[in-house]
């Protein structure tokens, strides 16, 4: 069974078809509910309509690009203006406010990143184990992570990984005793405050 076409094109095609073999069948379609005639004259009004639509786009899409162009023209003008005055002024802030702009922030210092968050034993095995971690909630971005371990029973810190995301496998990892491991975020300003420790026994 035939379905009714989607498109507007579609359905212009199959109503010319529709009003010639009207036409040409008067025997077999003697009484149509809408004539031949009255169905061109509706194909025609919707082709006129059809036509002034795809005009008018055709005009709106060229009055954007005319817009597009002339307000590129303002912005470069007014960019090329800008850094005149900059540099006549040497990026003095309140002369520059006198037009509405203003001079360089002085370049905000980095911090230190914060705590390292959240740090828990993800998996494990054999002398090895995968540790993940949230990155710290506040302080400078992490440049990457130092991951360090003890022993439970007094042992000093020490560095066994470094990584540049929340998470690391550690391989060869002593066997039959408490260890402890914790993650500092570093960058260049220094190292945040050690995160969570989590003990296991391999």
């Amino acid at each position: 069974m035939a379905q009714f076409p989607k498109s507007e094109m579609a359905t212009m095609e199959l109503g010319n078809d529709m009003v010639s073999g009207f036409a040409a069948n008067p025997g077999v379609y003697p009484a149509p509910p809408v004539s031949p005639a009255e169905l061109l004259t509706m194909l025609e009004t919707c082709m006129a309509a059809h036509n002034a639509c795809v005009a008018a786009q055709a005009a709106a899409e060229q009055a954007t690009a005319d817009k597009n162009e002339v307000f590129g023209n303002l912005v470069d003008a007014m960019k090329s203006d800008l850094r005149y005055a900059e540099n006549t002024v040497d990026y003095d802030d309140e002369k520059l406010k006198l037009i509405g702009w203003a001079g360089r922030h002085k370049p905000t210092p980095l911090a230190a990143p914060g705590q390292c968050r959240l740090l828990e034993i993800a998996k494990q095995g054999e002398g090895w184990l995968m540790l993940d971690w949230k990155a710290p909630a506040d302080g400078g971005k992490p440049a990457a992570y130092e991951i360090q371990r003890r022993e439970r029973t007094g042992g000093t810190w020490q560095s066994v990984a470094t990584a540049l995301t929340t998470e690391v496998n550690l391989v060869d990892q002593p066997r039959g005793k408490e260890l402890e491991y914790q993650t500092i975020a570093v960058n260049k300003a220094g190292a945040g405050e050690p995160s969570n420790t989590v003990m296991l026994v391999l």
